[in-house]
């Protein structure tokens, strides 16, 4: 079964670009027709969906996201990153990678809290 583990810094700052990475075990990031997704969720609020990488590589994003976010993957080391740029308070949450067949979401990640604080 495909296994998922985001890992990040925890800590960021107003203005900072945020990094962070999906590690997957179990599977392959290009297996045919899975997608994998980034989500987030901010205290207190619903979840957030952010970005997606099919297994053909094709990036998707929330509209809202766009302009900031970028969604990149290491087939080498089946690893999947997301680029947030010009981070704000607003950006406090728990990210999560998913996986599923087509764009589903079957397979998710424990989550990373990201705190942005000056």
């Amino acid at each position: 079964q495909v296994q998922l583990q985001e890992s990040g810094p925890g800590l960021a700052k107003p203005s900072q670009t945020l990094s962070l990475t999906c590690t997957v075990s179990g599977g392959s990031i290009t297996t045919a027709f899975y997608a994998w997704s980034w989500i987030r969720q901010p205290p207190g609020k619903g979840l957030e969906w952010m970005g997606v990488i099919a297994f053909d590589g094709v990036t998707r994003y929330s509209p809202s996201l766009r302009s900031r976010t970028s969604i990149y993957r290491d087939n080498a080391k089946n690893t999947l990153s997301l680029q947030m740029d010009s981070l704000n308070t607003e950006d406090t949450a728990v990210y999560y990678c998913a996986t599923g067949l087509g764009y589903g979401m079957d397979y998710w990640g424990k989550g990373t809290l990201v705190t942005v604080s000056s």
